[in-house]
């Protein structure tokens, strides 16, 4: 269970809508059939976002290359609503500032 979220600003974070909770990457297990997925490389080419193939919800990224130890990021809003309650959100200015906003 994750203590903190954060809730990004920067075009992609923004227009899907992702609460992210970070762990080690290795660390957390992502369930499903991975031809059922499918990633999306953005940009500066760190990370893979990936998505449902049928229904487009995003369920986490990856790091680019995949490093045991690197940071991961799960979205938080494929969960029950519960969960965010009880996880304290932190706004991050990924759009401008690069920095928390609280």
């Amino acid at each position: 269970m994750p203590e903190t979220a954060t809730r990004c600003n920067c075009s992609i974070c923004r227009r899907l809508g992702t609460v992210w909770a970070y762990f080690e990457f290795g660390t957390v297990s992502i369930e499903g059939h991975p031809d059922q997925t499918v990633g999306y490389v953005q940009g500066d080419r760190t990370l893979s976002t990936i998505r449902c193939k049928t229904c487009g919800v995003v369920t986490h990224w990856e790091p680019l290359p995949p490093q045991l130890g690197a940071r991961h990021g799960v979205n938080l809003n494929n969960f029950d609503p519960r969960l965010l309650e009880s996880v304290r959100i932190r706004r991050f200015d990924g759009a401008d500032t690069w920095a928390f906003l609280d």
